[in-house]
């Protein structure tokens, strides 16, 4: 192992420990919410008829009306999205709605202490990361208790048609979901369909493809190297690494042994290992100061035209796209994260609405998630700027022609959610 390599793992061991722990434990896989929550669905208003928005509206007026709820959310696009319903939201309902917006370093803080002791708001937005935490301090109720429910949640809402990487990757953990998720990300590549077609290449299917691409591409033309990724000093470097690791069959710790008193580290696996030294060879293809990228240098390397690929998030996707920030947005494309040694895998993350348990006013928090993350509303959600997380979303023609890295979006969480099925997000 070359003297780079171990200088990585030194450096980034002990961060990567707490990260891996933290990252792979909260977003724990949840196949279906019906089982492991101890809950049982109780349908108290079999007769009462929600359809239809209206008419669902109607039936908690007739309950709720006059009633206010505060909410605790994260300064985000998602939030901003979820305040240009709230009108509607009222006028349907006629519960009204505070909002508590906080930057999300305080945020986590914030709710934990209201949980435990005021029980002031009715709706948290949490971190997937955060879930693990809390879960094991039992401060969210479990959403199937809701969901299940044909009295309170109406098929419109549509649970199904959130993208199964989200709905089982950050959602819950411990076998139970907690959570709604209303925004989130997973890695995938964008590459230069110019540069590809002048010298006849295909985008990457594989890593072995991915990388073959950027060392062919690197100093091919003045000015141009193969790849931007992340590659700064710490958790950007981790991150960057951690796009593929698990496509090799790597990783910094045994999953199965979570939880127990013998955590097992496997950093120093061979399939982490090669996917560590995959990654440097990455990088020596991208540009030399690539050392201090974050997600913002290596975007800002791939839209300037320096690089013939990019791999990174999702949810940055729109400022590739758009004519007024970036040089290529019009010899754009998409492809999921390519297959390894061990198959699909790409990390995730999100943001999700729930409910704590030491609401007052649990239905009227109910009502607030299934309106303004129904699959009714959708469309006006992610038209007002919040970020799509549902499988119609993805599937719909005038949404992407607004952002057309949807189809390869939706490809690259169809793949994630093999990392998913494995136990891992």
């Amino acid at each position: 192992m070359n003297k780079l390599i171990k200088k990585s793992i030194s450096t980034l061991l002990c961060c990567i420990m707490i990260l891996g722990m933290s990252a792979c434990s909260s977003t724990a896989v949840t196949e279906k919410t019906t089982e492991g929550s101890g809950s049982s669905v109780v349908n108290t208003s079999e007769s009462t008829d929600i359809s239809t928005l209206q008419k669902w509206g109607d039936a908690i007026k007739g309950k709720s009306d006059g009633e206010t709820i505060t909410v605790a959310m994260a300064a985000h696009p998602s939030t901003d999205a979820f305040k240009t319903m709230e009108d509607e939201f009222t006028k349907l309902t006629g519960i009204k709605v505070v909002w508590d917006v906080v930057e999300e370093t305080n945020l986590k803080n914030k709710q934990l202490l209201d949980a435990q002791g005021a029980g002031s708001y009715d709706v948290f937005m949490v971190d997937a990361f955060w879930m693990s935490e809390y879960a094991s301090k039992e401060v969210l109720a479990p959403i199937d208790t809701f969901v299940n429910d044909t009295s309170k949640t109406p098929a419109w809402f549509d649970y199904e048609d959130i993208m199964p990487a989200y709905r089982n990757g950050i959602a819950g953990a411990g076998g139970v979901n907690y959570g709604i998720p209303t925004a989130g990300e997973t890695r995938f590549i964008a590459y230069r369909t110019d540069l590809f077609e002048k010298y006849g290449k295909e985008p990457p299917k594989t890593m072995d493809e991915f990388l073959a691409l950027a060392q062919f591409f690197n100093d091919k033309e003045d000015g141009l190297y193969g790849v931007s990724m992340r590659g700064q000093r710490g958790i950007h470097f981790a991150s960057g690494w951690m796009s593929l690791m698990y496509n090799f069959g790597g990783g910094f710790l045994d999953q199965s042994t979570i939880g127990s008193d013998k955590v097992v580290v496997t950093a120093n696996t061979p399939e982490t290992l090669k996917s560590l030294q995959f990654y440097v060879d990455l990088l020596k293809c991208a540009p030399p100061d690539v050392g201090t990228y974050t997600h913002e240098e290596a975007l800002g390397a791939f839209i300037a035209g320096k690089t013939a690929m990019w791999l990174d998030a999702t949810a940055l996707a729109n400022q590739i796209t758009n004519t007024e920030t970036s040089t290529v947005a019009d010899k754009v494309a998409f492809v999921p994260t390519p297959k390894g040694p061990a198959g699909d895998g790409a990390a995730l993350a999100g943001w999700n609405l729930a409910i704590p348990n030491s609401s007052k006013n649990q239905d009227e928090a109910w009502a607030f998630i299934t309106f303004m993350a129904s699959k009714e509303k959708s469309v006006d959600y992610v038209k007002a700027g919040g970020v799509a997380t549902r499988s119609s979303v993805f599937d719909n023609a005038e949404l992407a022609a607004l952002n057309p890295s949807y189809p390869a979006q939706k490809e690259a969480l169809i793949s994630a959610n093999g990392l998913v099925e494995k136990g891992l997000s």
